[in-house]
């Protein structure tokens, strides 16, 4: 099961677009069930919100203007959108939000997420039963909102935010995603969020399969990080990691935290239901491979951790 984040070129903003591109990832991926999700744009309507949940449409995802990968079609102002949220509310659908506030005046990339922080506050309050995850955190300031506000507020976090601090992308273009990752305070913020069994913070890969060319060419790096097919493994790594630097206790970290952080929290909070698989992982001496490239070659992608030691897992369906 995979939810699908349409940033993609043009933006997927109805019912029709997101089943037919629904139909071109399942004849790539025959086993995987795709869960599709709009991107909120001006040209959408209440009614778009109606077509969409009619559809099996669960969610609609918030890109600020212009502040990662495909943004260009993104939101200026939120206040626009209540009548969309509106909507939502009542058909019960998920507002999914990259939350950080465009880089203008004393906006930059390390506050864009804390300066959205009001934003997220204020629809909390003004839509108290809309579903709301604060996509991908990358602060101890945006944890202790997400903890602070309603139970239909949740965040999702990923593995990579889990090592990374913001000297590992400055002068590393594989490691450079958005949000970027931040002070060594804030990733021990997440590293703490994901041990503390809160169910309200969960696992969301936000991998992204940029080619090599455009992480280490051009006129502009694209944004993102690739950790699949190994992020179960690299968050029980970085678990490891934060016990092995006093970050975290060994008896912080169980096996029921980690199934509900990976699984069973989202699973709950977007109202699915409970997988019965199963994922065995076992040490040895699998590492990540230095790069990625499809059948024909034609595409190459360099992986999060490339050349590092990691578990090997396999999956049992029970």
């Amino acid at each position: 099961m995979l939810t699908t984040l349409l940033n993609t070129v043009p933006p997927i903003t109805t019912a029709k677009q997101a089943l037919d591109y629904r139909s071109k990832l399942q004849a790539l991926a025959l086993d995987v069930e795709f869960l599709m999700t709009l991107y909120l744009h001006e040209s959408m309507t209440p009614e778009t919100i109606i077509e969409a949940k009619k559809a099996g449409i669960g969610s609609v995802k918030s890109y600020p203007a212009g502040v990662t990968t495909n943004s260009s079609s993104g939101i200026v102002d939120y206040t626009a959108f209540h009548p969309i949220f509106a909507q939502m509310e009542k058909e019960d659908m998920v507002l999914n939000l990259h939350g950080e506030c465009p880089s203008q005046g004393d906006v930059t990339v390390l506050n864009a997420e804390s300066e959205f922080l009001p934003t997220l506050a204020s629809l909390a309050a003004r839509f108290p039963k809309l579903r709301i995850c604060l996509e991908h955190l990358t602060t101890a300031a945006a944890v202790k909102a997400v903890e602070q506000l309603g139970s239909q507020v949740v965040a999702t976090i990923t593995c990579h935010h889990l090592y990374l601090v913001v000297d590992d992308w400055a002068g590393n273009s594989i490691n450079y995603c958005k949000p970027v990752a931040k002070t060594v305070a804030d990733r021990d913020a997440l590293l703490h969020a994901v041990a503390s069994g809160n169910p309200k913070f969960f696992f969301g890969s936000d991998s992204a399969p940029h080619p090599v060319a455009s992480k280490r060419g051009g006129d502009k790096v694209a944004a993102g990080v690739f950790t699949q097919p190994y992020t179960t493994q690299s968050v029980v790594t970085a678990l490891e990691r934060g016990v092995e630097m006093g970050i975290l206790k060994e008896e912080d970290v169980t096996l029921e935290k980690l199934e509900g952080f990976m699984s069973r929290y989202g699973r709950d909070f977007y109202k699915l239901p409970q997988t019965t698989e199963t994922i065995e992982l076992t040490k040895g001496s699998e590492k990540i491979l230095d790069i990625l490239e499809s059948e024909d070659k034609s595409m190459q992608v360099i992986p999060f951790r490339a050349g590092e030691s990691i578990r090997s897992l396999k999956w049992t369906t029970g």
